[in-house]
């Protein structure tokens, strides 16, 4: 039998959070709206304090460690808003955090990290290689690891999203949810079809090195080759022993859409220009699905908008439209 999440596992990281992490807005976009020709809202993640919602799950797991664990000090591997997160909340309370990264992450989120006061280690060009560096340090150093995502605290923290969602609109009928190593995704899942057991969530993914959705379609967790791409944060592997997301997507979710990259660069830029919005490309995807018409939603529809962290002179090129800056 598959080891799931459940709602009460959710409901129950919900206050121990609410300390550290903000209850996000959850506003109506009346333009999408207008296009889409039923109810949109954005659940805006990306007001989070870390500019993303990886601080619920950051903070979950690391309330749920012993002070013993937490003295070890606190390592792991990152795309940039996880490690972030881990940053910030081991800096809230008093541990010491590393954060492995590849060559691949965006300086501004590197400098973001940095600032928090943890210690960098870029390691190779993938998360693949820099979690190998958080295995060597765990095994040689004894320092404790807080996973990315398969994790079920993790999970659950990153669930209280979709707990706010269905407390804030339960006519909610569907939602989209950004993929990458499911930690989000299965975590709103959750909480959504445990709260409203009528309603979809469909994860958004691009096309370039999309791990989950590549190993979804191949019926068990496979290597994607990471590649750059505008939706930075929805890259890395999801692990061949991946033991919690992967069997919760396969199961919670209703749905997998993959966008492009001009199509992302369209959701940045209606996010920025019509929604007054500073999102990153993983953030975007939502919006972006539904711009490129690939989602035709029925009901009342909320986009999960993940995350802010994107670097400025990438976004000024985009919502500007210069192609040249755009990733291929």
């Amino acid at each position: 039998m598959t080891t799931m999440v459940m709602l009460q596992n959710i409901e129950a990281a919900q206050p121990r959070i609410a300390g550290y992490v903000q209850r996000t807005p959850l506003r109506p976009s009346h333009a999408l709206s207008q296009r889409m020709g039923v109810a949109v809202h954005l659940k805006l993640e990306n007001h989070q304090e870390t500019g993303s919602f990886k601080l619920r799950g950051a903070t979950n797991a690391l309330q749920c460690l012993s002070d013993e664990a937490r003295s070890c000090g606190l390592v792991t591997a990152s795309t940039g808003n996880h490690g972030r997160a881990v940053a910030h909340a081991a800096r809230a309370m008093g541990a010491r955090a590393t954060i492995c990264l590849s060559a691949l992450v965006p300086a501004n989120k590197v400098e973001a990290i940095r600032s928090l006061g943890a210690d960098i280690r870029i390691v190779g060009h993938s998360q693949d290689d820099a979690m190998r560096e958080v295995e060597r340090l765990v095994r040689e150093e004894g320092m404790c690891f807080v996973p990315p995502f398969d994790d079920a605290a993790v999970i659950a923290g990153q669930g209280t999203l979709g707990l706010e969602i269905a407390d804030d609109l339960p006519e909610t009928t569907l939602v989209l949810v950004p993929l990458s190593g499911g930690g989000l995704a299965s975590g709103v899942a959750a909480a959504i079809k445990g709260r409203l057991p009528a309603a979809k969530v469909i994860g958004v993914s691009m096309e370039r090195g999309a791990a989950m959705a590549a190993s979804l379609a191949a019926g068990r967790p496979i290597d994607v080759q990471e590649v750059e791409t505008l939706a930075d944060s929805l890259g890395g592997g999801i692990g061949l022993d991946n033991h919690l997301t992967f069997p919760m997507c396969r199961s919670l979710l209703d749905d997998v859409i993959l966008l492009n990259e001009d199509e992302i660069a369209a959701g940045i830029r209606h996010a920025a220009r019509i929604e007054g919005e500073t999102v990153e490309g993983a953030g975007a995807v939502g919006i972006a699905a539904l711009l490129a018409g690939k989602i035709k939603p029925e009901g009342l529809t909320v986009i999960v908008v993940s995350g802010a962290n994107i670097d400025p002179a990438v976004h000024r090129a985009i919502v500007d439209n210069i192609k040249a800056e755009v990733a291929p």
